[in-house]
């Protein structure tokens, strides 16, 4: 396994690089259409594993999904492992609207040996007590349910008062968050620098996701300012949707993580004919 930068999430050490799902279950942010492009594509638990392997062999060896009826992800985390013999982490975001729910959804994670359990979005903002400003009991009964279950507890939000609020609620045991950040400030609730902010004073390594605003963005400007502006224990997390823009979005996290020009091939076409000389 090559090395990338890594951090420290609650004694796990973590690339902090992460691979998303979103590109490989169909999950676009952009019409049914491209979904169901995607799902023909990774048809297959050896396919979504093809892009996988690409992170793990680089050193970005977690996979980020909700728990999927399928199948599909936890076999294709299994065969990564076999074809890598690297130790696979997952980052499990189940959601549950009854504790019902939530404890079978945990229980799932579990048997599937997930190392981070966050609720997902919709599990945790609407369980937020906005009065207080703190986590909800259920969200508080839920996590510590994750606990004793031996995974890391954290909260995946769309909203940045969760990360405030979990930090004012220490009986919780969160340790870690997932929030939006991108410099469209996708799925954002507030604005960038706000968002930054919340980012900079969390008392827990955040994990951001949509750093390309769901392909609203150009690798080299999504990938640059999030780089640059989170902090050394922070993490981004990117869904490709092959092998060669994995490697592609690897090569330029590096490149401005060490502050050098990159080895990314630019596009070539006829209206770009005179830039070339």
């Amino acid at each position: 396994m090559e090395h990338f930068p890594r951090t420290m999430v609650a004694g796990v050490s973590m690339p902090r690089l992460i691979c998303g799902c979103n590109s490989l279950l169909g999950y676009s942010h952009i019409s049914a259409a491209r979904d169901k492009h995607i799902r023909q594509l990774f048809d297959r638990p050896g396919k979504m594993a093809d892009v996988i392997e690409v992170f793990a062999r680089r050193g970005c060896n977690a996979f980020m999904s909700g728990p999927d009826p399928t199948g599909m992800v936890n076999q294709a985390i299994d065969e990564v492992r076999q074809r890598t013999g690297e130790p696979m982490i997952w980052v499990a975001t189940p959601s549950g609207h009854t504790p019902e729910e939530w404890k079978k959804a945990v229980d799932y994670c579990k048997a599937h040996d997930a190392t981070f359990c966050f609720s997902h979005q919709g599990t945790t903002d609407p369980r937020l007590d906005r009065l207080n400003c703190r986590l909800g009991p259920q969200l508080i009964e839920y996590h510590q349910y994750v606990k004793a279950c031996g995974m890391v507890p954290g909260l995946s939000t769309h909203m940045p008062e969760s990360v405030v609020f979990a930090d004012a609620t220490p009986e919780a045991g969160i340790e870690t968050y997932i929030q939006p950040y991108s410099a469209l400030g996708f799925m954002c609730q507030v604005e960038t620098d706000w968002i930054a902010k919340v980012i900079a004073k969390a008392n827990k390594p955040v994990m951001t996701i949509k750093p390309l605003a769901s392909g609203k963005l150009l690798p080299p400007t999504g990938l640059t300012f999030v780089w640059n502006s989170i902090r050394d224990c922070d993490m981004v997390t990117i869904g490709t949707m092959s092998t060669f823009e994995a490697e592609e979005c690897i090569e330029l996290s590096l490149s401005i993580l060490e502050r050098r020009a990159s080895g990314v091939e630019l596009q070539s076409t006829r209206s770009k004919k005179a830039l070339m000389a």
